[in-house]
């Protein structure tokens, strides 16, 4: 009976500790917005919205989140949609996420990005993207995400050769 006494008490004296806590994040978070400042929520939500959209295949729109390209839409969706790679779904496809703040409209995600495509299975690469921040929504340059994909002018050739008898 002493015990379950004990155990409320510290229950009580705990939960205003943790709402003035709480309390304190909200301002930080709304003070770092004000000041223009990047929240690392929204950008972490952009970058999931940008791998959302190309896993979905909604070219159109993720187009739309891209910074830096020379390619026409067009173009960037065929690049897109023949790249060896596209992200992961659920769970895979950020983990160990952490985002920097590199001043005012940027911003660096580093992540550790589960991949399908070329190989069976999910292929994990820890990459740093850069985010820029265009108009509401952070956008990731073209180069960026067709470096993530795997893409290259240059496809890999194997060649397989008979074993030599001696």
């Amino acid at each position: 009976m002493r015990a379950l006494a004990l155990l409320s008490l510290i229950l009580v004296l705990s939960s205003p500790l943790s709402l003035s806590a709480k309390e304190r994040g909200k301002r930080t978070a709304t003070s770092a917005a004000q000041s223009g400042v990047a929240s690392s929520q929204e950008v972490l939500g952009d970058f999931e919205k940008i791998l959302d959209l190309w896993r979905d295949g909604s070219y159109d729109e993720l187009y739309r989140r891209t910074t830096g390209g020379r390619e026409s839409k067009e173009t960037f969706a065929r690049k897109l949609s023949a790249a060896p790679r596209r992200p992961a779904c659920c769970w895979e496809k950020m983990q160990d996420v952490e985002v920097s703040s590199k001043g005012e409209g940027k911003a660096v995600v580093r992540a550790r990005l589960g991949f399908e495509g070329s190989v069976p299975g999910t292929q994990f690469v820890t990459k740093s993207i850069k985010l820029q921040k265009e108009g509401s929504v952070w956008a990731i340059s073209q180069s960026d995400l067709l470096s993530l994909a795997d893409y290259s002018k240059k496809r890999k050739l194997y060649r397989y050769l008979p074993v030599q008898q001696k």
